[in-house]
């Protein structure tokens, strides 16, 4: 679902940074505050800011994604259909196992999986200042690699007065959200404290894809002279019914809102849903942060951050064989059961600490920054069976184990930049760093390996390490007032991911892929006119994509592919005719190709519709990589007059591929939504603001898709695989919502 969330990221796409409104004594409080891995706005690389007062305009409930999926090459999905629980954003096409994301400088990704799930951080947006979109490989950061972009998020700054706020949303699908903010202000010239309390709830679009959202924020700040310590603590708790599987290209025609997960089947048929198919999982971040000004020319930065996590979800499995659960068949009537319906819970319970730092220096010509990081992870992955239907067998163990282990990731990197002034308007950028990685994983998977005698739980011994170093430079030039131009170089590495190991082919092991990324951008900038173009040629090599192919067990898996590239321009234009209308434009235009691609698809009998076990070989030749459209443009009215406000949004995206072999069947439709945001502040005496305001999402009821998977096979006849009957597409979607509404108000004190 594209929401109204992103006409401000596409506003800011076109300004570039936004003036803070705060006051001269709030910006005191934070003079120290710098944030060593951002972009200035000579630094020459592609990117978008957006600024506290256009989150708090946007931000009524949905997830923070949604926040961001007009600016340029951004595309957002939901799960659940409705912008709320388990949502992701895709830039330039890459997912979120490429996106780096920070808050404060600290990573906040998953370091197994290397993704955020931002459902774990309930309403973050509501705790943020602001927040900072690159594109590319972009400038050095901490934590995983930025291998297509990078999100640096900063907390909310300290207010000099106290203040106090309260914010409502209700809408479609039960949609709901409260928030409560409450700030102490400046106290005794030295000391203040913000809280924040948040709830968001939503029954989805689909069928039971039901989330229970909470969320906390705290901070409380000391400030003496050029020394700034401030202590932050955020996090949530996140319960949400799966809505992980997609539905057919049928039932996309006749039941749009089917929701799979959870069936309970008797002789194939689905008799019921299963109460608890749900996801559970809570996350407690703590930031110490530590700025000291050492002077007029340089500051230090230290952070100490530790993340603290515990989750599980349980699903309803149908007909499983009890010896991969670790469980003894039994005998019923004379017949034994090998086979029966069970409850599992997968568990995940771990923790993420480490510093990262920065010394910065900076004169009338030169600004630079040494700094990195070193963090530690470890997270515990167990199973366990807690009901057998009809177990016969001994008593079964409330708490049965069925797999256990543990990965270890440490994540070091060391970075030197600068940006020096060569010229009256031109300046040069150099950025250098190195990474080093190393990961671990011990004990039992989850996968049952049948080939090896005895079958058993698939072994987990992974002891890899990684060294990278990640170069980039490029030249920023201020042709005059109204024009600007840059260019730049960078190199970006990224290691293999967990998945990439558990389910990889247990005789090789996935390489490290390599990004080489080159951006040219130029931008103007009048009174009433603004305009921007950023071309980009980002080359790819070992990189590491879903192509049918499947391990020893029969899972599928990523492999390297030697060759790829991603080539593309982006534009953006606003116009500004008049104080109380704005016009925003932006696209993004892309060609994004594997060279020599070899797709693998499994083959099945067309009689009996029997697995072969085997698979077949499909070269393709240069192929577009999936999820990858070749244009996504945004569209955005903005009418503001004595505090009344509107705006129309549109976004169209194009066609995108749901595997690489760029079949038509096996793909999202091109698609435009349009969505209409209204809201009027009154100032009353009793308050300092209320603004009340509702958005229609999907004005116009387009049906329409923003994810979803293929499930290509091929057939033969009388299991002869001399001659290919047909390849069988039967590719999965998650449909959007059609139209709905979401009222909002808010209380400022």
């Amino acid at each position: 679902m594209t929401t109204v969330a992103l006409a401000g990221a596409s506003l800011v796409a076109a300004a570039g940074p936004v003036a803070s409104s705060d006051t001269t004594q709030m910006r005191h409080l934070q003079e120290v505050q710098v944030t060593a891995t951002r972009a200035s706005a000579t630094t020459p690389v592609a990117h978008t800011n957006v600024d506290k007062q256009l989150i708090e305009k946007l931000n009524h409930g949905l997830d923070l994604p949604f926040l961001l999926s007009t600016t340029p090459g951004v595309i957002t999905t939901s799960d659940a259909g409705s912008g709320v629980g388990y949502t992701s954003l895709r830039v330039r096409g890459t997912d979120g196992t490429r996106i780096n994301v920070t808050n404060n400088d600290i990573p906040m990704n998953e370091p197994e999986s290397n993704v955020l799930y931002w459902v774990d951080t309930p309403d973050l947006a509501s705790s943020l200042q602001d927040i900072q979109v690159q594109r590319g490989a972009g400038t050095s950061t901490n934590g995983a690699g930025a291998f297509g972009a990078s999100i640096n998020m900063r907390t909310q700054r300290f207010s000099a007065a106290p203040h106090a706020e309260l914010n409502g949303s209700y809408g479609s699908f039960n949609t709901n959200k409260e928030t409560l903010k409450v700030g102490s202000g400046l106290i005794k010239d030295h000391w203040n404290f913000d809280a924040s309390l948040s709830h968001i709830s939503s029954d989805g679009y689909r069928d039971r894809a039901w989330s229970k959202l909470y969320s906390y924020f705290f901070q409380g700040g000391y400030f003496g002279g050029q020394t700034s310590v401030r202590f932050i603590s955020y996090g949530g708790k996140e319960e949400t019914y799966h809505a992980w599987d997609g539905i057919s290209k049928d039932q996309l025609k006749t039941d749009r809102t089917y929701n799979p997960n959870g069936e309970i089947k008797h002789y194939g048929k689905v008799t019921g849903f299963y109460k608890k198919q749900t996801d559970n999982f809570r996350q407690f971040n703590y930031q110490l942060i530590w700025d000291q000004g050492l002077g007029e020319r340089w500051h230090w930065n230290m952070a100490l951050h530790y993340t603290d996590n515990f989750g599980y979800y349980e699903e309803y499995k149908n007909a499983r064989k009890l010896k991969e659960y670790g469980l003894t068949p039994f005998v019923v009537d004379d017949t034994e059961v090998k086979k029966s319906n069970l409850v599992r819970r997968k568990n995940n319970d771990g923790g993420f600490g480490g510093t990262v730092f920065s010394l910065n220096y900076s004169n009338d010509r030169l600004s630079a920054t040494l700094g990195g990081g070193a963090n530690y992870y470890k997270n515990k992955h167990y199973g366990n069976v807690i009901w057998v239907e009809n177990y016969y067998g001994s008593a079964l163990d409330p708490n049965h184990e069925y797999y256990r282990n543990t990965g270890k990731k440490l994540d070091m990197n060391y970075y030197i930049k600068a940006n020096y002034q060569l010229a009256e308007g031109l300046s040069a950028y150099a950025d250098l760093q190195y990474r080093h990685v190393g990961y671990k994983i011990k004990g039992e998977n989850d996968k049952w390996d049948w080939t090896a005698s005895p079958a058993h739980n698939q072994v987990l011994n992974v002891d890899e390490k990684f060294d990278f170093f990640n170069p980039k430079a490029g030249l920023y030039y201020k042709i005059d007032a109204h024009n600007n131009a840059y260019a730049s170089f960078a190199v970006a590495h990224k290691e293999p991911v967990r998945n990439n190991y558990t389910d990889g082919s247990f005789k090789s092991k996935p390489k490290a892929e390599r990004l080489l990324d080159y951006e040219l951008g130029y931008q103007y900038k009048s009174a009433c006119f603004e305009a921007g173009i950023n071309l980009y040629y980002m080359q790819y090599h070992n990189q590491l994509v879903l192509n049918g192919k499947l391990n020893d067990i029969g899972e599928a898996m990523n492999e390297n592919v030697k060759s790829s590239y991603r080539l593309g321009v982006e534009l953006t234009a606003a116009w500004k005719p008049a104080s109380w209308f704005r016009w925003d434009v932006n696209a993004a235009l892309s060609r994004n190709k594997i060279k020599h691609y070899t797709g693998w698809v499994s083959d099945y009998d067309v009689d009996t519709w029997e697995d072969m076990y085997s698979q077949t070989a499909i070269e393709m030749g240069t192929t577009t990589i999936s999820f990858s459209p070749s244009l996504v443009a945004n569209n955005i009215f903005t009418f503001d007059y004595k505090g009344a406000s509107a705006q129309l949004i549109s976004q169209y995206v194009s066609r995108q591929y749901l595997d690489n072999m760029q079949n038509k069947y096996d793909s999202l439709d091109p698609y435009c939504v349009t969505h209409l945001d209204l809201a009027y502040t009154f100032k009353l005496p009793s308050v300092k603001s209320l603004t009340v305001g509702v958005t229609v999402y999907n004005l116009f009821n387009t049906k329409y898709e923003t994810n979803g998977y293929s499930q290509t096979c091929a057939l033969y006849k009388n299991g002869d695989k001399k001659t290919r009957y047909a390849l069988s597409r039967d590719p999965r979607f998650y449909p959007m919502a059609g139209t709905n509404v979401l009222a909002h108000v808010s209380f400022k004190f």
